[in-house]
């Protein structure tokens, strides 16, 4: 206290003794009751003053009067109050030893002092004097105290509670004395005559005399503590509101409702869920014991949480005496006392358990089954220990109750949302491809990312072969996110991969790709569907490694990035184009030519945009990103350049849109490993052309080859001269694997397979080439049509 609070220290013998029973404070007020002064027993052991052995202590306080040593050589009786302290550090604790000296002064008719308490009064009242020491109180009072007035009587508030809080209390009584006005304290602690601390509001008002003089302070108290606790369990179901719920997680859900519950209602508190079946669905309807749980979240007001049994992600069996157990197979809330013996018969099926719950003095457990909407998700239980000494009341049960059901729609909800996006992950696997085909015209590297909150979305990547020793690419972004998104971007990796197939030019591609977006859009309005209501981007690109030229068409994707061989990543300037799905505007597609060792990046949009930053800082990053790996001076590899873009360009936690990126490096082709004729009109002179293929194949050490390249050279030619338009044109192109055979005419007449009859002269000629190569086809051209066939081959040692 204050040297300037209106208090004669004297008038209170107090003492202070440490937990070793040494004395280390001894007021004036001591050395007037037993003659000695502070330089005599400070540091002393407390028990030289005994005249009697010590009296047994247990509990925070203790009174009762001890024979104490005078100095002048007799005992004498002195009636105590001892009260214990612990600093709030967790250091070495005290006992505050008082006594009243002497009493205020006598009884005065109508002493305001006297006047200002109701003895019989159900609230409890208390009035001090201008020296803040109790001059009386009434029963109600002594009660909650649990010291009668006779002898407290002249002791301050301080001495008699013992306790930090009465402290506080006495600094507001003070405050009232000095000032005249009155002041209403809350306060929450555990008094003398109680078992648990409760909740007061403490009001102080001046008791003046007949001129308005103050002469002391009245404090009536007022339990409310359940007001007290009707208010902390709405903020705690308002902050469970706020709290459980933060992320579609299934784990951080559940730890979110153990976080809550800790320490506000447990002093332990951990949720188990039951595991959903092998192939998905919905948890078993109903659960029989033993009860397989798996440990999803605890938390402890011990660091750490020493008092689990079971670690986080492992799996428990729990019998029917358990009260997780009871708790899933009754639908219902189990509170069961350790004291009481509930506990006994699954304790001692746990013997590790047991010694868990005697280490930390768990002595009260509460299981609240965790149900929403008409499913039983799993359970938690809440357990209190010596830190909370008083047993889960029916209040708490509804507390729990409803906090648990608040968080069990959380849980479900994450579950729900997991077991989508899981279901949508696999589909997007499915349909993306598993491994882009090697080709001789380029090597190529992806990644596709879900986005960290909004899930699986439409955005897709491909790499077509096609004939000619060509290669296509196509990156595309369907608009929205789950399993409709990725079922519509399926139907339309599978468009673009079947009008890839007839070699379509990039802006005929797209444009047939939109009328299919414009009635997929107009399917899934039903009748009164209308263009636009499901949208999509695509970029699409056809590189010929033969010409090392690139067409390419967009709609309304993102423009790709192009790094020639020791160049700086730039921009390539595409044609916007309309997005997917706006129906009937043109594409424009554009052509360059690429030098050998060019890296294309292709992206969606999830890549360069992001909340925290505009798309054209987005750009920029990617650009830093492809010169400092495919663009240095000793290039990265395509792997190590995909890694090092969704490095810098994605936050740690994940987009929040998915992301497709698809990086290629060209190849061209040596002009050596092409050789074209021009074929005449005269069929006759197609045995000089085949003549001529043979020696090609021999100078190409491919003469293996020679037999089955010579026939399908002579059906091809000989059915370009009789049915197509001159000029017709041969092509041979070969790699290590494969060697193709083209011949074009200006006849845009394609051919087709047809089943000749027994007595027919032609017609097997097509037939005879689908049987003699890997695969065949034609394709439209500007100036007409090309035939084509490949033939594997090995090269010849």
């Amino acid at each position: 206290m204050s040297p300037d609070y209106p208090f004669d220290e004297a008038a209170t013998a107090r003492a202070v003794i440490d937990d070793a029973g040494t004395l280390t404070e001894w007021n004036e007020g001591a050395r007037r009751l037993l003659g000695w002064t502070a330089d005599e027993v400070v540091g002393r052991p407390a028990a030289r003053l005994l005249a009697d052995s010590a009296p047994e202590v247990s509990g925070p306080r203790w009174h009762g009067t001890v024979a104490l040593r005078h100095r002048a050589g007799h005992t004498m009786p002195v009636w105590l109050l001892a009260h214990h302290r612990r600093p709030s550090d967790g250091g070495p604790g005290d006992w505050l030893v008082v006594t009243p000296l002497e009493h205020p002064r006598p009884h005065v008719p109508d002493d305001p002092l006297d006047a200002a308490a109701l003895t019989q009064s159900p609230c409890a009242v208390a009035v001090y004097d201008e020296h803040l020491r109790l001059r009386t109180q009434n029963e109600e009072m002594a009660r909650v105290v649990g010291l009668p007035q006779e002898r407290i009587r002249g002791l301050r508030l301080s001495e008699i509670g013992g306790k930090p809080q009465s402290e506080e209390l006495e600094r507001h009584l003070l405050q009232v004395l000095t000032t005249g006005r009155s002041q209403d304290v809350q306060t929450h602690l555990r008094a003398g005559g109680e078992d648990r601390a409760h909740a007061w509001l403490a009001r102080m008002a001046p008791v003046t005399d007949a001129d308005g003089r103050v002469r002391g302070v009245c404090m009536a108290a007022h339990d409310v503590t359940e007001n007290h606790q009707a208010r902390q369990r709405l903020l705690l179901v308002n902050e469970a509101s706020v709290r459980i719920g933060s992320t579609l997680d299934v784990t951080r859900t559940a730890q979110e409702l153990a976080d809550v519950c800790v320490p506000a209602l447990a002093d332990f508190v951990s949720v188990d869920l039951l595991d959903p079946p092998e192939h998905g669905g919905e948890p078993p309807a109903a659960v029989s014991a033993p009860v397989a749980l798996r440990r999803v979240a605890h938390q402890s007001v011990t660091p750490g949480s020493p008092e689990a049994v079971v670690g986080q992600g492992d799996v428990e069996f729990h019998p029917a005496a358990s009260p997780q157990a009871a708790s899933l197979l009754t639908g219902r809330t189990v509170v069961a006392s350790v004291t009481a013996g509930d506990l006994e018969e699954w304790l001692d099926q746990d013997r590790t358990r047991r010694e868990r719950v005697r280490q930390h003095g768990i002595h009260c457990v509460m299981a609240v089954p965790i149900q929403a909407r008409g499913t039983t998700l799993g359970v938690a239980v809440l357990s209190r220990a010596r830190r909370r000494p008083d047993p889960f009341t029916a209040d708490d049960v509804l507390l729990a109750e409803e906090i648990t059901a608040r968080a069990a729609v959380c849980v479900d909800n994450a579950r729900r949302y997991s077991r989508e996006r899981e279901t949508a992950l696999a589909l997007q696997r499915s349909l993306l491809p598993r491994s882009l085909p090697r080709t001789a015209a380029l090597e190529a590297s992806s990644r596709y990312l879900p986005a960290a909150r909004a899930g699986v979305g439409g955005d897709w990547f491909d790499v077509i072969p096609l004939s000619g020793m060509r290669v296509a690419m196509v990156v595309g972004d369907v608009v929205g996110h789950g399993i409709q998104a990725s079922a519509t971007m399926g139907r339309l990796r599978t468009a673009v991969r079947t009008l890839a197939d007839i070699d379509l030019a990039p802006d005929e591609l797209l444009t047939h790709l939109d009328d299919l977006v414009v009635r997929l859009s107009q399917e899934s309005g039903g009748e009164g569907g209308s263009p636009g209501e499901l949208g999509a981007t695509c970029l699409y690109a056809v590189y010929d490694p033969v010409s090392r030229r690139c067409t390419l068409a967009r709609a309304g994707h993102p423009a790709p990035m192009v790094v020639p061989p020791g160049g700086t990543p730039r921009e390539l300037e595409v044609p916007a184009g309309p997005a997917l799905g706006m129906g009937g505007l043109p594409f424009e597609a554009a052509e360059l030519y690429l030098h050998e060792g060019t890296v294309l990046s292709f992206f969606t949009n999830g890549l360069v945009e992001s909340p925290e930053r505009d798309t054209e800082a987005g750009r920029r990053l990617l650009r830093e990103a492809l010169a400092a790996g495919v663009g240095s001076a000793a290039p990265a590899s395509l792997e190590e350049t995909c890694d090092r873009i969704l490095g810098a360009l994605l936050p740690a936690g994940g987009s929040c849109d998915d992301v497709a990126l698809l990086l290629a490096r060209t190849h061209g082709l040596p002009a050596s490993q092409v050789a074209t004729w021009d074929i005449p009109a005269d069929p006759a002179l197609v045995a000089p052309i085949r003549k001529q293929v043979v020696e090609q194949l021999s100078t190409w050490r491919l003469t293996d080859a020679s037999f089955t390249t010579e026939l399908v050279v002579s059906e091809l030619v000989t059915n370009a001269i009789r049915y197509g338009s001159h000029p017709i044109r041969l092509r041979l192109i070969h790699d290590a694997d494969t060697l193709i055979c083209e011949v074009s005419d200006t006849s845009h007449t394609a051919p087709h397979l047809r089943r000749a009859k027994t007595w027919d002269e032609g017609g097997r000629g097509l037939l005879l080439v689908a049987q003699l190569t890997q695969r065949w086809g034609s394709r439209h051209t500007p100036e007409g049509k090309t035939i084509w066939a490949e033939m594997a081959l090995f090269e010849e040692e």
